[in-house]
């Protein structure tokens, strides 16, 4: 019974969540700025107190706002992404340039461009202003060395899960905004938009 439960509510979850990802995407839409210095390397994610991403490679909860802010943040520029985090996805996501890192060769997605290392990866996105890396959770730790931002909504819960969020080393990395947002009837988690710089 209880997998009954998690099954249909995942699927409400990703319903809800790819149709707010792929609906009224001009409402987000930016002009391509010109580049003014070097890319500006941003990892973008939503994680649980306990760096929960998501299960059965879906995300684990529907945060409205925080896809339109998704949305928002990422519209107009190059997303890199693994393959399950592009599978758990119905089509490559419009207005974006998307990149595909993996290991296998044959893969051609419809919409994406692969590439099988970080160098060809970063290659692609050298002329963009602000490219983001979108998941999961191997690519995030892949790339955290290379970035300059990272763009973290804190759902402040935890959740089970089978992919999780790297751990953001105090040290190297220095919180510099904060926004936090409380529960409410139709979203039931408190959580923050947190942007944190590399020192």
């Amino acid at each position: 019974m209880h997998n009954d439960i998690y099954t249909l509510t995942s699927q409400i979850i990703k319903q809800k969540n790819e149709g707010l990802l792929y609906e009224n995407e001009e409402e987000f839409q930016q002009e391509t700025r010109p580049m003014a210095t070097t890319p500006l390397l941003t990892m973008i994610a939503a994680a649980a107190e306990n760096n929960a991403l998501g299960k059965n490679n879906d995300l684990i909860w529907h945060i409205s706002e925080d896809l339109k802010r998704f949305k928002r943040l990422t519209s107009g520029h190059a997303i890199i992404m693994g393959r399950k985090t592009f599978e758990s996805m119905s089509k490559a996501l419009p207005n974006r340039k998307n990149i595909v890192l993996t290991n296998k060769k044959d893969y051609q997605p419809e919409g994406a461009t692969v590439v099988h290392t970080l160098e060809d990866a970063l290659a692609l996105v050298k002329d963009d202003s602000q490219p983001f890396i979108i998941g999961g959770g191997e690519i995030y730790r892949l790339f955290m060395p290379y970035c300059d931002r990272i763009e973290l909504t804190r759902v402040h819960h935890n959740f089970e899960a089978d992919v999780f969020f790297p751990e953001i080393d105090l040290d190297q990395w220095k919180e510099i905004t904060r926004e936090n947002i409380n529960a409410t009837e139709e979203q039931p988690y408190h959580y923050s938009y947190i942007t944190f710089e590399k020192k």
